[in-house]
Order: C-alpha cells, then sequence, then structure tokens
C-alpha cells in the first residue's frame, strides 16, 4: 500500500482532502501552503498541475489556473517544489491535471518524477478508463501511483463499478454533472450518494463539486469516507496577504482543529 491506501485502513469518516492549484496565488507558496495544510489537519492534499483548458474545473479553479501558468508554474517547477518539502510532508499528496500536458512531458517520465518527488496519487479527468487500462495501468503500479478515477450521477453502475476496480486509494464522486464549485446540495445529491452508499466497493469514495460549507462537508461523510473541497479554498488563498492564517482558518471551518 502507499500513503494514500494506508490513510483509509482504520475505516474512520470525516477524511478532509483540500484542493490548490499549484503556483497560485503565488508562484513559489507551493511547499508553504502543504505544510500549513498538513499543520493544520488536512488528511489529503491534491495539487493541481495548471493547464489552459481545464474542462471539469468551474470559474473559480479555471481562472486559478490561469494566473498560475502567467506566475510560470510547469509540472517541471512543480516537481522541484514538491521534492523540496518531501521529507516534511507525512499526508497523501494527489495531483489532479489533464492529459495533455503528461502526455507532452511523457508519460513515464512523469511517473517516474511524481513517485520520486512523493506523489500518492493521481487524477486525471480526460483519461479515458479503457486507455488507462491498456497502455497506461502497468507505468502507473510499476510507480506505486494510485489511480482515482471519477464517477457522476450519470454513470452507469456497470462503469461505477469498473472506475473502483481500476482506481485505488478512494474513488471520487461528484455530486454532480457539471464543473467544481458550481451547484449547491440539494434532494438529487442526497439520492446520488445514497445510491453509491449502497454499492459494493472495493475503494472508500470521497465526494467533491459543491462542498463550500461545513454542512455540506458533513452531509458528504454521512455518505461516504470524507470529501473534496477546492473552490471554496481557492477563494479564501486569492484574499489573503497571510497564507499561514488563512490555511490555518480554513481548516477549522471543517475540522474544528
Amino acid at each position: 500500500m502507499n500513503l494514500l491506501e494506508k490513510i483509509f485502513v482504520d475505516g474512520s469518516k470525516s477524511k478532509l482532502n483540500i484542493y490548490f492549484t499549484a503556483g497560485y496565488p503565488g508562484l513559489n507558496n507551493t511547499g508553504t501552503i502543504m505544510l500549513e495544510l498538513q499543520k493544520h489537519g488536512a488528511d489529503i492534499m491534491e495539487i493541481g498541475m495548471p493547464y489552459s483548458d481545464p474542462v471539469a474545473d468551474g470559474p473559480v479553479i479555471q481562472q486559478s489556473n490561469a494566473i498560475a501558468l502567467k506566475n510560470g508554474m510547469t509540472i517541471k517547477l512543480l516537481f522541484e517544489q514538491l521534492a523540496e518539502v518531501k521529507e516534511k510532508i507525512h499526508i497523501p499528496v494527489i495531483l489532479m491535471g489533464y492529459l495533455n500536458p503528461v502526455l507532452q512531458y511523457g508519460i513515464k517520465a512523469f511517473c517516474k518524477n511524481a513517485e520520486a518527488a512523493g506523489v500518492s496519487g493521481i487524477i486525471i479527468p480526460d483519461l479515458p478508463m479503457y486507455e488507462y487500462e491498456k497502455q497506461y495501468q502497468t507505468i502507473f503500479k510499476k510507480h506505486n501511483l494510485a489511480m482515482i478515477f471519477l464517477v457522476s450521477p450519470e454513470t452507469s453502475d456497470e462503469r461505477i463499478k469498473k472506475a473502483d476496480n481500476l482506481s485505488n486509494g478512494f474513488l471520487y464522486a461528484v455530486s454532480s454533472s457539471s464543473t467544481t464549485g458550481e451547484k449547491e446540495m440539494g434532494d438529487a445529491q442526497h439520492e446520488w450518494f445514497k445510491r453509491i452508499k449502497k454499492m459494493t466497493l472495493k475503494n472508500p469514495v470521497l465526494i467533491g463539486f459543491g462542498i463550500k460549507e461545513k454542512k455540506d462537508f458533513e452531509l458528504a461523510c454521512e455518505y461516504a469516507s470524507g470529501a473534496i473541497v477546492g473552490s471554496a479554498f481557492i477563494k479564501a488563498l486569492a484574499k489573503t496577504n497571510n497564507l499561514e492564517k488563512t490555511v490555518g482558518d480554513f481548516i477549522k471551518i471543517y475540522k474544528g482543529c
């Protein structure tokens, strides 16, 4: 098991995964944000690799991607930044990004360097399951990288089970078929959460998209092993002149610690 898989072994719920975009708000803020997230009680950190066309993301994260790219963030630089704090980080680090930049970097080099930088898992929303299974799965497993697939309310039970079978660490259940940070929680989300909770899945489930407030987090944790917060955190980072305080205050909203 890698670090991401180990964190779920105790079976406890309410795992908090915080997403932020590498190189945002400043090019060299990545390490500081990582250390503060860990210090204040985040269970997992998910770092976005900025891309010019982040199709699964809403306007808040899209803007953070644009700013990070303008700041000069690249995958190569991100790996360098991760290496600088690797020995200080003891919670799972996930990289989230899109297939095109990873292919341009080179899949083998990407996986090798991700492992060397202490990364536990990868999320690539536009990577088809078939392509992963036939072409890339062996490479990811060789470098002990968990692949995490996304499922939505429109995903058939058959495809959910397929995604669960190919995923490691956890399965990412998006709360609705929209982009990140877009929709409020409602009856449709409740029914979707109930549906996926009833399924016999090998992986724990984390719920993302639309987790804005503590009540959203608590609702998600009733049905899953935890939740992912992204757009709300990006908004908090956009307003701050004190990263350390902002991260600490933000985590307290959800974890009360």
